[in-house]
């Protein structure tokens, strides 16, 4: 548990620091209705943090007012540079924009004027039972918090599983729909009834979800426990708690299974939070240990559905050939393989840097059977 203190009127006051991000190592800064943006932002480039007194309304146009101060990168000469280029100012921005910050008083309310009252229940939300201690937390973060909590209180539509998924704070929302539609039309063509499926790294559930209602018994896990909570949550909001074991654990349950589904991330580099993680799989540990780890979690004539984007080697940070080798060296074959283009924004944002690999993107359903 850390602590910050500001000096308000030059009398030094104690908040609970509460953010997933490391506390000031100094006393804070203030910033108020007043401050003017290119000070603030020199202010927060020599790394002091504010700590916002006032409007919210006036904090919120700050912050976007800082965020407009920083210079995205060019495009580099290749795809990969292009994206470490990315992934540097975006962490440069996540580092300086964290730096201003809201006072939270110990009922969970932001203390400034105009604030959400839905800020409150967002808190509680995450943080739990208000515990009397006033709080400081950075303005992106706590509109971050506010942003999924409404996605948790109305769902994301997941139209294979004819019904919505509502995700919590820090877990991957299934926005993309094409890997969730290889996997339903996969399972559409096998009989489950009685069998045992795992679902490793499942996060809102969605996939383990889709096997239970296709008649499978689930056991799936996530390393992370906000994933294990949401995901739990999702299936009892569907009636399929019975038939979704859910277990707070890295990689595989214990046992065999006669399928196992797994959507690892995609991309082998260093994540910038906690949401990263489904994304970004540093080194491409997870994935080498899920192939590596597969032929002794797979029942006799057992499949895997692996499902996963080409996007890391058409930016040039996985060499074309070796997931398949990857594969081949667990002892596995591919038995079959399905594919399907994204339909995300994204990919048809010709400004993006990284347009010509998104565009070009494939994600594909791979049929994984042990080779002895």
């Amino acid at each position: 548990m850390s602590y910050v203190t500001s000096g308000e009127g030059g009398a030094a006051r104690r908040l609970r620091w509460r953010s997933e991000g490391p506390p000031p190592s100094a006393r804070l800064g203030r910033a108020d209705d007043s401050s003017r943006a290119d000070a603030a932002f020199r202010r927060v480039q020599r790394g002091e943090h504010l700590l916002y007194a006032g409007d919210y309304h006036n904090a919120r146009q700050l912050l976007a007012a800082l965020g407009r101060r920083l210079r995205p990168p060019r495009p580099r000469e290749t795809l990969a540079e292009s994206f470490l280029a990315e992934r540097r100012f975006r962490r440069r921005e996540r580092d300086l924009l964290s730096r201003l910050l809201v006072p939270v008083d110990d009922t969970f309310a932001v203390a400034l004027r105009r604030a959400p009252e839905a800020a409150r229940e967002a808190l509680r939300e995450v943080w739990g039972a208000p515990d009397g201690e006033p709080s400081a937390v950075p303005l992106r973060e706590l509109l971050g918090l506010i942003g999924a909590h409404e996605w948790r209180r109305k769902g994301v539509p997941v139209p294979a599983l004819g019904a919505a998924v509502h995700p919590h704070y820090g877990v991957f929302a299934p926005v993309r729909g094409e890997y969730v539609t290889l996997v339903a039309e996969a399972l559409a063509r096998r009989r489950l009834a009685g069998q045992l499926a795992f679902d490793v790294g499942t996060g809102t559930g969605v996939l383990a979800l889709l096997a239970a209602k296709a008649g499978a018994r689930v056991r799936a896990t996530d390393a992370d426990p906000r994933a294990v909570a949401c995901a739990r949550e999702n299936a009892e909001r569907l009636g399929l708690a019975g038939q979704v074991e859910l277990e707070q654990r890295d990689l595989f349950p214990a046992g065999r299974a006669d399928l196992v589904l797994c959507n690892p991330p995609w991309i082998p580099a260093e994540p910038l939070g906690a949401l990263d993680h489904a994304v970004y799989d540093p080194k491409g540990r997870f994935l080498a240990a899920f192939l590596e780890g597969l032929p002794a979690h797979l029942a006799p004539g057992g499949e895997a559905l692996l499902v996963i984007s080409d996007l890391a080697e058409r930016l040039g940070l996985r060499p074309e050939g070796a997931l398949l080798a990857s594969i081949a060296a667990a002892g596995l074959q591919v038995a079959d393989r399905r594919e399907a283009r994204p339909s995300h924004p994204r990919a048809r944002d010709a400004a993006d840097p990284l347009h010509a690999a998104r565009a070009a993107e494939v994600t594909t359903l791979y049929v994984l059977r042990a080779t002895s």
